[in-house]
């Protein structure tokens, strides 16, 4: 069986090879790659497989591929070979117009290769940076020019610069540029340039665009008009923890330890006072944490909102019902391997099932540093450990 160990003995040094079978057969899901079309405007090389093996072989030649260290080679090639790996089941043809489309593919993506890499044990630092530039690979060819999110360069190259490299992700869309056959490659080239040059002017090639405070920029991520370097007035509210994770993953264990005195909305404890297992009635369930919540951000009082939160949209109802009332909200994301998790999932007092939970980590949206006034990452304690461990990513 595959592990990241494994993996990384295949990524090619500078000037090496690149052994598409060994890669192939660490993620079999790549198979689908080599029957999955691309509309070929964009793509006239053919299918997706031919596209990934082209960046690949883009990425070896580039110098700048040479300058990097050994973990960004790896993250960047890793993030390379699984770029596209979602275009096999978010392919779509225009029945009328034979265009061929893959929308959403790249958020898709960062969920599949999430999956793939936690079951092969890769340290979290460095599976959450290949994950979030696929998530985002595309952004460096529009964020100058014709922006689909219609914001301004600005914007886009402050915030992603807190979701990666912003110099490692310039070189992933150039290579992926650069892998294909399309009719006007140079132009989104000279964008990818002039967006390496904003980012630069911005103070955040390598590192996150600082700012005065964390409630600033927070509320400039969620869209608010302001500048980065002056601070944006707020009146003292609850501390919230937002707790994320998978079932199992050790979150009561984590509050019991670091936030022993504080209130806590669980939507497991409303399942319980209504009755229901786990998957019945998650209206009514919702709705009662949602009354107890409401009812301690009105009194300003601290407390740990312990839930899955496992998707982006699913925090985000959290987290805006918590800023509504002028909460300070720290996210804490909590994981533990594959195999353990399952193992512990069977030892606990629940309705859920393992069959059950894996369904569920098809939706998992790991949070993003922008989501929250701080984030926090802990690795659940594994057998041979006394304690949960806080990774820095």
């Amino acid at each position: 069986m595959w592990n990241w160990k494994t993996l990384v003995q295949y990524v090619p040094e500078p000037g090496g090879t690149f052994d598409a079978k060994a890669w192939l057969d660490a993620f079999p899901q790549l198979e689908r790659a080599k029957t999955t079309p691309q509309d070929p405007i964009h793509h006239a090389e053919g299918d997706v497989w031919t596209h990934t093996v082209m960046v690949a072989l883009a990425l070896l030649a580039h110098p700048a591929f040479a300058a990097l260290n050994e973990t960004e080679r790896q993250t960047i090639f890793t993030a390379a070979v699984l770029h596209d790996i979602a275009k096999c089941d978010t392919t779509q043809v225009d029945v009328q117009t034979g265009r061929i489309s893959q929308p959403g593919h790249s958020r898709r993506g960062a969920v599949d290769a999430r999956l793939a890499l936690w079951a092969m044990d890769t340290p979290m630092p460095q599976r959450e940076a290949i994950c979030r530039m696929i998530g985002v690979h595309q952004e460096p060819f529009f964020a100058i020019n014709g922006s689909r999110s219609g914001k301004s360069p600005e914007f886009l190259v402050r915030r992603l610069s807190w979701l990666a490299d912003l110099h490692v992700l310039a070189l992933l869309a150039e290579a992926d540029i650069r892998g294909r056959l399309c009719s006007d490659p140079q132009r989104v080239l000279d964008d990818i340039e002039l967006f390496r040059e904003l980012a630069k002017d911005e103070h955040c090639y390598r590192t996150p665009r600082s700012f005065v405070d964390a409630h600033t920029a927070l509320a400039y991520f969620r869209g608010a008009e302001l500048h980065p370097d002056y601070p944006l007035h707020s009146e003292p509210g609850a501390q919230v923890t937002i707790m994320c994770g998978l079932p199992a993953s050790g979150k009561n264990t984590w509050v019991q330890a670091h936030r022993p005195d504080q209130a806590v909305v669980s939507f497991d404890d409303a399942r319980t006072e209504l009755g229901l297992r786990h998957g019945k009635n998650e209206g009514a369930v919702a709705h009662r944490a949602h009354d107890k919540a409401k009812a301690l951000l009105r009194r300003k009082q601290d407390f740990v909102w312990n839930a899955t939160h496992l998707s982006e949209q699913m925090r985000r109802k959290s987290l805006d019902l918590c800023l509504a009332y002028g909460a300070t909200v720290e996210i804490v994301h909590l994981e533990a391997p594959r195999d353990a998790l399952f193992k512990r999932n069977n030892q606990r007092a629940t309705s859920l099932s393992n069959a059950a939970l894996l369904g569920m980590v098809s939706k998992w949206e790991a949070p993003l540093p922008v989501e929250a006034h701080a984030l926090q990452w802990w690795q659940a304690a594994r057998a041979n450990a006394d304690a949960d461990q806080l990774i820095g990513i």
